[in-house]
């Protein structure tokens, strides 16, 4: 069923999506003059922006200074009601620049009469639970100085806890399509006030076979005229050109292409071994160099699954974490990694995408991706915020087809080279 023909939402106290914007008031003691950011030719700064001064603390509380390509681009058009369809990877900063547009309209526009309990006036739809669970923590770390309520409802964590979260007011809800339809169900989440829906990271919702979920989600929610909708996709194939027609209304296209900004920190080194030699290469290099925190990639669910065995025979501090790995399963082990519990992280492209972990040392990858992008999304978990990382790739006689496509797409010669002397 299209938009147009599924039954229109009430309408009753909700005005049309916001085309101009009011201007900012002075909302609390910090003042703007504390954050100083130098005006740079070719940069935009959120100051450029005139965003209300609770998010601005916020912003400089996180220390953002300069918007982000994905950020400047979205910002000049959501800011003002537009709809936006955003092609960019994980870490260009996307998720700030939706999450700022929602809580800059929240702060200058007042909540409409009569709003109920479980009804957000924005809703973000994120594929899994831990990207979910990070957009709510990010979202919380910018609304921190405002009254703004942020919930989350995810499968594989406690439903009374989450039920109980939507008996209040809420102003940003994100979830994941499964435990939302679960609560509209039940009546306990009701879409029809959304004035604001995000859909992240589209093209894995489609690979993951959740569009019918979100389909059905979206018939509850406001015709597209009459909300804001925001739509990211790391690619933009067809399929997901059409189902944005469908779901926004007059948007602007922004295309940020996948690129390694941190790459000149990143000592990118090729191993050309035989595919049987991977697994002692990996345990011999895990044992003799200097690694502090480690994610090693594989393309299948076994052969991580394997990793992560063989690895802990070796004695190596590991956990897994693939689609194989129950969700909650999945956040421990997350957290677990993040507070250094864990050494090494045996992961399949679920950890690669939309998921911030701080000071990782090493990426392995014992595969090559087939997708040259995740090549670029995988290095990229390492050598953040100016921070020297390494990546070292495993090539052997199944990588060496993916290689000149990952060379291609970076376009850079990536130095291959054999494991250095006493690694074998």
């Amino acid at each position: 069923m299209s938009e147009s023909d599924k039954t229109p939402a009430p309408a009753q106290n909700r005005k049309p999506k916001r085309r101009r914007r009011k201007p900012r008031r002075s909302q609390s003691q910090w003042d703007v003059k504390q954050f100083q950011v130098t005006p740079v030719a070719g940069k935009w700064r959120f100051h450029d922006f005139d965003l209300p001064v609770p998010l601005m603390r916020a912003i400089h509380a996180l220390g953002f200074e300069y918007c982000t390509p994905i950020q400047a681009e979205a910002l000049t058009h959501t800011l003002l009601g537009g709809d936006v369809v955003g092609k960019a990877q994980t870490g260009t900063g996307k998720t700030a620049a939706f999450l700022i547009s929602i809580l800059a309209y929240f702060l200058e526009e007042k909540a409409p009469d009569g709003q109920k309990p479980g009804a957000p006036r924005a809703l973000i739809i994120a594929p899994t639970r831990e990207l979910a669970l990070q957009i709510e923590k990010d979202a919380k770390a910018l609304a921190r100085f405002t009254s703004l309520n942020v919930a989350s409802v995810v499968g594989g964590m406690d439903y009374q806890k989450q039920r109980d979260q939507l008996s209040r007011k809420i102003d940003v809800l994100v979830a994941t399509p499964g435990r939302l339809l679960d609560f509209h169900e039940k009546r306990d989440v009701d879409l029809t006030q959304t004035e604001v829906l995000v859909l992240d990271e589209a093209d894995r919702m489609l690979s993951m076979g959740f569009i019918p979920d979100v389909k059905r989600i979206i018939q509850h929610t406001p015709k597209a005229e009459e909300r804001q909708t925001f739509l990211f996709s790391a690619t933009f194939s067809p399929d997901i050109l059409n189902l944005a027609r469908q779901w926004t209304h007059d948007a602007t296209h922004v295309e940020i292409e996948a690129s390694l900004e941190n790459a000149a920190n990143i000592d990118q080194r090729v191993y050309l071994v035989g595919d049987s030699d991977k697994q002692r290469l990996l345990i011999n290099l895990l044992n003799q160099e200097s690694m502090e925190r480690v994610i090693v990639f594989g393309n299948r669910r076994d052969l991580v699954r394997n990793l992560d065995s063989s690895l802990r025979d070796a004695g190596i501090n590991v956990a897994m974490l693939s689609g194989d790995v129950p969700q909650k399963a999945r956040i421990d082990t997350l957290d677990r990694f993040r507070n250094g519990e864990v050494d090494v992280l045996v992961a399949t492209d679920v950890a690669g995408r939309g998921i911030h972990i701080d000071d990782v040392s090493h990426v392995v990858n014992y595969t090559l991706p087939e997708d040259p992008e995740d090549y670029v999304h995988r290095i990229g978990r390492t050598g953040r915020a100016g921070a020297e990382g390494v990546s070292i790739s495993f090539v052997g006689e199944e990588d060496a087809f993916a290689l000149p496509g990952i060379e291609s797409y970076i376009d850079a010669k990536l130095p291959c080279q054999h494991p250095p002397e006493g690694l074998l």
